[in-house]
């Protein structure tokens, strides 16, 4: 009876161990977070792609016609009037992008670019602008309902403003240089609109290729290097703040020097 109670214990015993081994192990708190962080790496993979599928508006045309002497300008507010042919303003753009993208209910009209600095859009041909004293760079080029600029030689406005009688050219502006000029993503995005971001913006002065020049843009530290010139979406970004840095390059990837070369900006996106 001794010997039989000794093996049934020996059994209890191997059967408690062979449990245990079988039994799942618990994760470590630092091994569920790695994976975590992993699966959310994963879920916010950024994309960049070119956006195909807008009309061309290959013979749209932008020009200004007032203020006709753009070095001799008061400072304070500045009548603009352009002239537009071949495009209309506040008209809905006839594309599928206009669902994809955030669109402006108020249809197709001009950005208007300060040094660099984020636009504004009129959508009629004539306005008034404050203009501070000083020597500025400014850009106006034709936008689709969705933001989209118009990228032909004659949709675009790019012009020197001296403005006041002490203005000083603090940035020593070469209007023949080449230059990089940022348009969108801009401001906040909520619900559907955050699913596709337009990056866009305006080339000066040179030609993108693969073997030339080129942007590099950096979206939330992830770099993409674009050889056309063209429109991109944006897919994959996380909800909150998304920071966007866009430079112009040459041939060698060295960046290439111009007041408006490097800009970065910072957008929003909510539920």
């Amino acid at each position: 009876m001794k010997t039989l109670r000794y093996i049934g214990a020996i059994s209890l015993i191997a059967f408690f161990a062979v449990a245990c081994n079988n039994s799942p192990k618990k994760k470590s708190n630092q091994n569920v977070n790695t994976e975590n962080s992993a699966a959310a790496a994963k879920a916010s993979k950024i994309t960049l792609a070119v956006l195909k599928g807008s009309p061309a508006y290959s013979d749209a045309v932008l020009k200004l016609d007032a203020p006709t002497d753009t070095n001799t300008l008061a400072d304070g507010e500045v009548d603009f009037n352009f002239t537009v042919s071949n495009y209309n303003l506040g008209e809905q753009t006839d594309s599928p992008n206009a669902k994809l993208l955030a669109n402006s209910g108020k249809g197709q009209h001009i950005h208007f670019i300060l040094n660099n600095k984020p636009y504004s859009a009129h959508y009629t041909p004539s306005f008034k602008k404050e203009i501070p004293e000083g020597v500025h760079h400014l850009v106006a080029f034709l936008s689709r309902s969705y933001h989209e600029s118009v990228k032909n030689e004659n949709s675009v406005v790019v012009k020197k403003l001296t403005v006041g009688e002490n203005a000083v050219d603090e940035n020593n502006l070469d209007m023949s240089a080449p230059t990089l000029i940022y348009s969108r993503p801009k401001g906040q995005y909520s619900g559907k609109d955050t699913e596709n971001l337009l990056l866009d913006f305006f080339v000066l002065n040179t030609t993108l290729s693969e073997n030339g020049n080129k942007v590099r843009a950096t979206i939330n530290g992830e770099e993409f290097i674009i050889t056309q010139w063209a429109p991109h979406i944006i897919k994959g970004l996380p909800m909150g703040e998304v920071t966007i840095e866009l430079e112009l390059l040459n041939a060698e990837g060295d960046f290439i020097p111009g007041p408006f070369n490097k800009v970065s900006r910072t957008v929003t996106l909510a539920e």
